[in-house]
C-alpha cells in the first residue's frame, strides 16, 4: 500500500507543530523550510488540517499554526484521512465494506482485503501523534 506525498507531508508538518504544543504557533515558511517543503503544497495541506479541526490559525504578526489538541489526543487516522480523503486502500471495496467488484463476484480476494484494510485502519486510530515525537 502507498501513500501519497500529502500524507508524508501532512505528518512531518504535524509532527513539527507537536514539537511546539502548548508553546507559540509555527508559522507555514517556518514549517517549509524546517521540512524543505514547498510553501503552495503546505498551504493546500493544512486548509484540510483546518477544515478536519486538527489544527487552528492565529493571524498577526506572531501568527501561525498550532494543533487544536493534544498530541496525545490525536490519531493518525484522522490525520490520513483529512489528507487523503476516504480510508479504502482497495479499489473493490468501499469504506462500509461494501464489495465494488466490476465481475460482480464474491472471490476469497475480497476476504483477504478487507482483513488488512480493517487491520491498517484499526492500527492507524490506536497510533497517536504523539507516539511520533
Amino acid at each position: 500500500m502507498k501513500f501519497s506525498t500529502r500524507t508524508t507531508y501532512g505528518l512531518r508538518a504535524m509532527i513539527c507543530l507537536a514539537s511546539s504544543y502548548k508553546k507559540d504557533s509555527v508559522s507555514l515558511p517556518v514549517i517549509a523550510k524546517q521540512e524543505k517543503l514547498s510553501l503552495g503544497y503546505l498551504e493546500r495541506l493544512f486548509r484540510n488540517l483546518k477544515k478536519a479541526k486538527l489544527i487552528t490559525s492565529q493571524k498577526g504578526k506572531s501568527g501561525g499554526y498550532s494543533l487544536a489538541k493534544n498530541p496525545k489526543e490525536i490519531n493518525i487516522f484522522s490525520i490520513i484521512s483529512s489528507l487523503e480523503g476516504e480510508m479504502n486502500p482497495f479499489h473493490c471495496i468501499q469504506d462500509d465494506g461494501k464489495i465494488l467488484c466490476g465481475n460482480k463476484c464474491n472471490c476469497g480476494v475480497t476476504k483477504v482485503l478487507l482483513s488488512v484494510q480493517d487491520s491498517v485502519n484499526k492500527t492507524l486510530k490506536k497510533m497517536k501523534l504523539s507516539d511520533l515525537l
